[in-house]
């Protein structure tokens, strides 16, 4: 059973680690990526990502998906800063925003697969 057989608050430790949690705001921006990463097209977007930049009709043929629906999660992505863009003439290519993303991605990968992002 999970709960506390005697009840105590062991005071120091407590406001210590109240002192170092993060503010609210920044909580429910870290818990929007997470929702955002929860999503099974958009995950698959962001670790074909983790490969190469790519635009929406690359992502759409990997990811299965209409150019629609990759534009649609995209979007999302974008909101949230996980991807970034870069326009080549008519062609707007997607990224990964930063390191940061990619780490949280490969970490995840090797958390649930043992085996890395492969990059």
């Amino acid at each position: 059973m999970d709960l506390c057989l005697e009840k105590c608050i062991h005071e120091e430790i407590v406001v210590e680690v109240a002192e170092r949690l993060p503010a609210e705001d920044k909580i429910l921006q870290l818990a929007d990526m997470f929702k955002a990463l929860s999503d099974p097209s958009r995950l698959k977007i962001v670790t074909a990502l983790l490969h190469s930049e790519l635009c929406v009709c690359d992502l759409s043929v990997i990811g299965n998906l209409s150019e629609s629906a990759v534009s649609h999660q995209l979007r999302t992505l974008r909101n949230l800063k996980i991807v970034s863009t870069r326009r080549e003439g008519k062609i707007v290519f997607y990224r990964l925003t930063d390191k940061h993303v990619r780490e949280l991605v490969c970490n995840s990968l090797d958390h649930v697969a043992g085996e890395g992002c492969g990059v």
